[in-house]
């Protein structure tokens, strides 16, 4: 079995390539030739320079096929394409036209405007507003740069009567602005349009003529002559020769001399570098000879400065050992005569603080004592009349109904003799008086009898006043103890904290739950106290009564319950309960004597005998 080398295998794809992209140039596919002179590399579209002459377009195919960065595709392409312009294009004319072009420089003598410059005439103008108008510079320099004559910019020549009908295309000014303007004379002679044509044509039709401006141009008495020599000059080429060589050869002489000078200067840098190198490393040595011996020097300081620190270190730790132990002992000492001064002073103030707490607790024992038991006397003493008032009250109630219902009788009996007196009968008119008289007598007693309800009822009043009062303040006075009881204090449609602050631990960070848990209740208190929220609804019960209840479809306590739970709803329904039956127009914080064993509010008589308990169980203990 026998393998191709990989050289085998690239000249076999080259030829491949090369002639799959020759058959495609043959079909006319990748356009070549654009113009007489203007040739285009088809693969090399990315290129800055797009347009060629013929030779130079051979000469790029040749570089990209000896280029070894060129890859195999692009050299079959460039082989492919240097052999279809040799066999297809006619290379002898275009190789001719090209060297003319290229070799009209040496035309020594001849005069050329300069900068180089071509004339356009026969431009089509027009009569308008009073004048001629033509067409303009830019579109003429685009059609002569599509025949690839590239001129820098084309100036229409105006005079007094608008358009002249001549135009100016300036060229670059160095040889291949000169062989672009020769390529475009000589391309506009090929199609008999040149100078001598134009002069010579008896019709110039509408064609335009194009030829170089020469020294006859420019020393001409029309538009072209004055434009052309305002804007530029006249020279020969060899004359323009001998200026580019005088400048090269300046530039030479220039370049010789700064490279001399520069040379010189160089080598006088080199000098004074390797001067400089010898003394820096002379001291380099010097200083690391120094360093060394500064630093063995400094070794023995230190090992020197090192023995005699431990010396004086050992020596101290051994004072400090022996002044550590007196230190103790002293010390030992002063705190048995401190304890003893101490507990001597502390027995004499503990024994004057007792005696002063013992005068000062029975003072205010005593004081204690008949506050409460006047307190407690005086509730007795109240309480008594009120329950003698109000069996009095009743009694006479039940004299005032029994007394009204004996005038109803006898006014009864009345109306009926009254009906029978009227027969003249003398001893039924007696009776009638006397039960008249009867009548006013019980009248004169019912009204003494309002008049006594009405008392009562007043003195009744101001009882319960005086009741209700004396609940105030004791409310007031509990409310000042901060310790726990079964009776105390409770503020009524106050929200509780603690299940807040549950709830938010679950749902938040731990960093976060206490303010957390503080914004959400002061917003529910916020919603507690606003009296447009009514989470109530009116329902029947069992015997037909209207009853008010929480209404649980309320939105914000459905969200409430979702987002935190039972704990949290159960604190703010309880609550919204507490301050609709309390302060359901206000919507404040109300407080209750409360009794917290039971969960309900307490009686006056339960709170005075809980301040009766706790005032006994001082007494004890101040005894």
């Amino acid at each position: 079995m026998t393998y191709r080398s990989e050289k085998d295998i690239s000249e076999t794809e080259l030829e491949y390539y090369e002639y799959k992209y020759y058959n495609e140039l043959k079909k006319g596919r990748p356009k070549v030739k654009f113009s007489d002179l203007v040739y285009r590399c088809p693969y090399c579209p990315g290129k800055s320079k797009q347009d060629y002459l013929f030779k130079e377009l051979l000469q790029h195919a040749s570089a990209v096929i000896t280029s070894r960065r060129s890859s195999i595709k692009e050299k079959a392409r460039h082989l492919a394409l240097k052999r279809y312009m040799r066999k297809y294009l006619d290379v002898k004319v275009h190789s001719e036209l090209a060297t003319k072009t290229e070799c009209s420089k040496p035309h020594g003598d001849q005069g050329f405007v300069y900068p180089w410059k071509g004339i356009i005439a026969n431009i089509k103008t027009e009569w308008k507003d009073g004048k001629h108008v033509g067409e303009s510079g830019t579109r003429l320099r685009e059609e002569l740069s599509r025949k690839g004559f590239n001129p820098v910019r084309v100036h229409p020549v105006w005079n007094r009567w608008g358009h002249s009908g001549f135009a100016i295309a300036e060229f670059k000014s160095d040889w291949t602005g000169f062989n672009n303007a020769i390529s475009m004379e000589k391309s506009f002679e090929l199609d008999h349009c040149g100078k001598r044509d134009y002069y010579t044509a008896t019709n110039l039709g509408d064609k335009l003529f194009g030829w170089m401006a020469h020294k006859d141009d420019y020393d001409s008495n029309g538009p072209i002559g004055v434009y052309l020599r305002k804007s530029a000059d006249v020279k020969t080429i060899s004359g323009k020769e001998a200026e580019d060589q005088r400048k090269a050869s300046t530039l030479v002489s220039n370049l010789t001399n700064t490279l001399e000078v520069q040379s010189l200067h160089l080598k006088q840098i080199e000098n004074e570098y390797q001067e400089t190198s010898a003394s820096l490393n002379k001291l380099i040595g010097q200083k690391e000879d120094k360093l060394k011996a500064y630093n063995e020097e400094m070794k023995k300081m230190q090992q020197n400065t090192r023995d005699h620190l431990e010396k004086i270190f050992l020596e101290h730790e051994k004072v400090t050992l022996h002044l550590e132990a007196q230190k103790k002992r002293l010390e030992q000492h002063e705190k048995q005569l401190q304890q003893r001064e101490a507990q001597n002073e502390t027995d004499r103030r503990k024994l004057h603080d007792e005696k002063k707490m013992n005068e000062r607790a029975a003072v205010e024992q005593k004081k204690t004592d008949e506050n409460f038991l006047k307190l407690a006397e005086e509730h007795k003493k109240e309480k008594g009349k009120l329950h003698r008032k109000t069996i009095e009250l009743e009694k006479k109630l039940d004299a005032k109904q029994a007394l009204e219902l004996e005038v109803e009788r006898m006014r009864g009996a009345l109306q009926v003799m009254k009906h029978m007196g009227d027969d003249g009968d003398f001893e039924m008119k007696k009776k009638m008086d006397q039960i008249i008289e009867d009548l006013n007598e019980k009248e004169e007693e019912l009204d003494h009898m309002e008049q006594l309800n009405q008392t009562l009822i007043i003195k009744e009043r101001k009882t319960n006043d005086e009741v209700q009062e004396a609940r105030k303040e004791l409310i007031t006075g509990l409310r000042e103890v901060t310790a726990r009881a079964n009776i105390g204090v409770k503020r009524m449609g106050e929200l509780d904290i603690k299940p807040f602050t549950t709830a938010t631990k679950r749902k938040f960070p731990k960093e976060e739950a206490a303010e957390k848990a503080m914004v959400l209740c002061s917003q529910w208190e916020d919603y507690l106290r606003d009296p447009s929220w009514h989470p109530f609804k009116i329902i029947l019960d069992e015997g037909g009564k209207s009853k008010e209840v929480m209404n649980e479809e309320d939105e914000k306590l459905k969200n409430l319950k979702n987002e935190f739970g039972d704990e949290v709803y159960a604190a703010v329904t309880t609550a919204l309960k507490e301050v609709n039956e309390y302060n359901p127009s206000g919507r404040y914080i109300v407080p209750e004597l409360w009794n917290f064993k039971e969960g309900r509010k307490a009686t006056l008589k339960e709170g005075v005998l809980h301040i009766l308990k706790k005032w006994r169980l001082l007494k004890q203990r101040s005894r």
